[in-house]
């Protein structure tokens, strides 16, 4: 998103008039009334402009990591207590549909049919359809489902430890693919999904969407 986000954080980037994020807390139920914020790059952009409410939601702010967006979730444990909750990437832009239909579930990962496999973190799943495998960019496509940053997880999540990729970095998904593995997660596939925000031209696109 460079030379934009030299000065603005990627989810303050404006779509249709109004920052990604706003668009993002439109898509929340209103039986959410608290929201945990984990901040980094430009992080009194975020609390200038957010607050301590917001579309009437409690806000909570919490400082990130520079050891990667695992790191960074974890920062936010003691906010969240012993309940289920929802996560999403600040730079989404979930459907309120989509959002009600992982709630529909224990616990859920949204999932899409990406146009690029390769680019995104695909999903494999057991026989009984829950996911067994999140796989980062992988080299060889073996799956056709990919993962969304928009789940329904519960505070066991916090029990793991991250674990570094092969370049030394420490994703968000070495926790979820731990926790997957001893919990049935469902996909719940997007069928109206936007797509990735990674480029100033994908705003233009999705503005277009929406």
């Amino acid at each position: 998103m460079r030379p934009l986000t030299l000065t603005t954080p990627k989810p303050l980037l404006a779509i249709k008039g109004q920052p990604i994020i706003e668009h993002t807390f439109e898509s929340l139920p209103t039986e959410i009334t608290e929201v945990v914020m984990v901040v980094k790059h430009l992080a009194d952009q975020f609390k200038s402009y957010l607050g301590n409410e917001f579309k009437g939601k409690k806000i909570n702010f919490v400082d990130g990591s520079e050891k990667g967006t695992a790191y960074s979730f974890l920062a936010a444990e003691p906010f969240i207590g012993e309940e289920r909750f929802l996560f999403v990437y600040g730079d989404e832009l979930p459907n309120p549909e989509d959002v009600k239909n992982c709630l529909a579930n224990d616990l859920s990962v949204l999932v899409f049919k990406p146009q690029k496999p390769k680019a995104n973190g695909l999903v494999s799943l057991r026989p009984d359809g829950t996911i067994l495998e999140i796989v980062e960019k992988p080299e060889v496509a073996k799956s056709d489902l990919a993962a969304d940053g928009v789940m329904v997880l519960n505070s066991e999540i916090f029990n793991y430890s991250p674990l570094p990729n092969t370049k030394g970095e420490y994703y968000f998904t070495s926790l979820l693919n731990q926790f997957v593995k001893d919990h049935k997660v469902w996909p719940v596939e997007s069928p109206n999904f936007i797509g990735d925000i990674s480029t100033p031209a994908d705003l233009e696109r999705v503005e277009k969407l929406i």
